[in-house]
């Protein structure tokens, strides 16, 4: 799991980079029934801009910033608001950059592709809200994974796992899908569906309860197993505003599941968030 936050989960490189393929073929459909009654007016977008690859330029950076407004821990009824920068890069189809971490595209072949990524995992603080006084901090550490995805027409469908170096040593499986389209030229909107399973690990760090937890903390014990932790819903918003400026908002909810929803750390089964991000593509 790359990020823990609601933060991890609505952000997305590839979505944000098919937006922008989107737009160009959004661009170039506009274009050619203009081109049937009368000659094509100056355009709106350049779509080598948009889609650097079409004119031989096989890199592509995004740089911004933005923030989210998220629970301040996974299972909280109080919220955060949390400034969040914005680096998007990618070379070729098989390297992408971006603030959940490095994705390398090792397999890509009839809309299929598998992809490896190394990624963190923020931890938490005992003091990152009252009621995990007592229960200590999990460590932040890295992530290595693996992702197998099919895309077609703007819809993509994946499943990935992810494990935890040290920390809280989780082992993350997602499985989901999201749908980018455009509404006009300058618009384009996107939905994602997604369900989280995690190991004993995992569960037993950020929702169990053991003996020496209970004494500091007053909370009863509990112990949380692995399983369905999870699903989220989201739906997304991206705005061209020119060939080089784009603002893009994110919102989704989450449904704690199972032995997650059932802990005494988690005020709040449902967890809602949001983001929103202005960027430059260069």
């Amino acid at each position: 799991m790359s990020l823990p936050s609601s933060t991890g989960r609505l952000f997305s490189s590839s979505a944000l980079l098919a937006t922008l393929w989107l737009a160009g073929m959004t661009s170039n459909a506009v274009a050619a029934d203009a081109d049937a009654v009368t000659p094509p007016p100056e355009p709106a977008f350049d779509q080598a801009r948009l889609y650097p690859e079409k004119a031989g330029k096989n890199w592509s950076l995004i740089l911004g910033a933005g923030a989210s407004y998220e629970p301040e821990y996974e299972g909280a009824d109080s919220f955060k608001i949390s400034p969040i920068p914005l680096v998007v890069f990618t070379y070729g189809k098989w390297l992408e950059i971006d603030p959940t971490g490095v994705t390398i595209r090792a397999f890509e072949r009839d809309g299929f592709a598998l992809a490896a990524k190394v990624g963190y995992e923020d931890g938490r603080d005992e003091d990152d809200a009252d009621r995990l006084d007592g229960l200590g901090d999990i460590d932040f550490a890295a992530t290595v994974g693996a992702k197998a995805y099919y895309t077609w027409n703007g819809l993509e469908v994946f499943a990935q796992i992810d494990q935890t170096i040290d920390g809280s040593e989780s082992l993350i499986g997602t499985i989901g899908a999201e749908y980018q389209a455009p509404v006009t030229e300058q618009l384009i909107l996107g939905a994602g569906v997604e369900a989280t399973i995690a190991n004993d690990k995992h569960m037993e760090a950020y929702f169990g309860v053991n003996a020496a937890q209970s004494a500091r903390s007053g909370l009863p014990e509990y112990e949380a197993e692995g399983g369905l932790k999870r699903v989220d819903v989201s739906a997304s918003a991206t705005y061209l505003v020119n060939e080089n400026w784009l603002i893009r908002g994110e919102a989704g909810v989450g449904f704690l599941t199972g032995d997650a929803a059932d802990s005494p750390i988690v005020e709040k089964k449902v967890q809602p968030s949001a983001s929103l991000f202005v960027g430059y593509k260069f």
